[in-house]
């Protein structure tokens, strides 16, 4: 069944040990994100077998519905609605509103229960994250004074939103606030998490502060790259995910279309570069599915644009002859990965599972 995306249970495992066993090295612990796919079982599954330390994801839904054991921790600001849930399926959130801890205090009394908590500080990416110094100092006595929370630790998101590259300067300026937290209020924070797969760079060049002693990690375990610069890491793979579509039609075409040019399927305008007759190949698969820029060939091809349904694709100079019903190949983005294992029609199948 087309189209397919293949995941590659070996490579996933060999890129998770690798990285595991580099943030131990260095004295940290990770929590493996799982919300790229979907909190997929069978890669779940990897997560506990290699024994991460935390299996994180965005979607509430996502940490209901995994079978581990290992500590679930919700990534994304828990929704107030949501509170009951996030303390029933969740062993740490992480959060920057004090109305939504009080909230998720009283499930917790209700359940009787410990919720633990890690406050989120914005140092200037603009995403989640507590900006104002003082409001820190202030949560943190809120959040004190609450007998079923506990204050885990600190942490900081950068890259995500606003683009900013971690940097010493930067992770110095969570350690400080560590240290003036724990000095104030008397306490020992466990969690220091300093950022995802952008802080690797740092983290390969012994350069993370020591008291930063979490990392987040996704993107770099599914594609084996570090996401500041987007440089791809030594003895990682790079294909664990690929896309497989399947040839619907294949023509010789104007590469312009005829006519007065109006809006398309999704109200845009489209501009179209003139390259003479071309040789064109469709597959089955959509915009519904995935941006066509996202999907990167295997061959000598390039996606041209899409539909909900289409994706067009220029095989004038492909190594290989397609014809209908044949096969076509990509690489993927986080991006690409993200809305193909979103998506019910994309069907999803397991190599070298044992």
């Amino acid at each position: 069944m087309f189209p397919q995306v293949t995941i590659d249970l070996v490579k996933y495992r060999h890129n998770l040990k690798h990285l595991l066993d580099l943030v131990h090295q260095k004295n940290m612990t990770m929590m493996a994100v799982s919300k790229v796919f979907c909190a997929d079982q069978n890669l779940i599954d990897v997560m506990s077998l290699e024994k991460v330390d935390f299996i994180a994801d965005s979607r509430i839904e996502n940490l209901q519905t995994m079978k581990t054991d290992i500590p679930k921790v919700l990534l994304r600001l828990p929704m107030p609605s949501e509170s009951k849930k996030v303390v029933e399926h969740t062993d740490i959130s992480l959060n920057s509103e004090l109305d939504t801890i009080r909230l998720l205090n009283e499930q917790a009394k209700e359940l009787e229960r410990i919720h633990g908590v890690i406050l989120m500080i914005d140092l200037g990416d603009l995403r989640e994250g507590i900006f104002e110094e003082n409001e820190v100092y202030k949560t943190v006595q809120a959040v004190l004074n609450m007998d079923h929370i506990n204050l885990r630790g600190i942490g900081t998101n950068l890259t995500c939103y606003g683009g900013v590259i971690p940097t010493e300067e930067t992770l110095d300026k969570l350690v400080d606030y560590k240290h003036k937290i724990e000095q104030q209020f008397s306490i020992e924070l466990d969690i220091i998490s300093g950022g995802n797969s952008s802080n690797i760079s740092l983290l390969l060049q012994d350069r993370m502060p020591k008291e930063v002693n979490n990392i987040r990690l996704g993107e770099s375990l599914v594609l084996g790259r570090e996401t500041a610069y987007g440089d791809y890491l030594d003895q990682m793979y790079t294909d664990v995910f690929t896309l497989r579509a399947e040839v619907i039609e294949v023509k010789e075409k104007p590469s312009i279309p005829i006519g007065t040019i109006g809006m398309n399927a999704f109200g845009k305008v489209p501009v179209f570069k003139d390259k003479g007759s071309m040789k064109r190949a469709i597959i089955a698969i959509g915009a519904q599915d995935v941006d066509h820029k996202e999907l990167i060939p295997f061959d000598t091809i390039e996606a041209i644009g899409s539909s909900s349904d289409h994706i067009i694709l220029d095989v004038t100079d492909s190594i290989n002859e397609y014809k209908v019903g044949d096969i076509i190949s990509f690489r993927l983005t986080y991006s690409s990965v993200l809305s193909l294992m979103t998506s019910k029609y994309v069907k999803k199948v397991y190599k070298n599972v044992s």
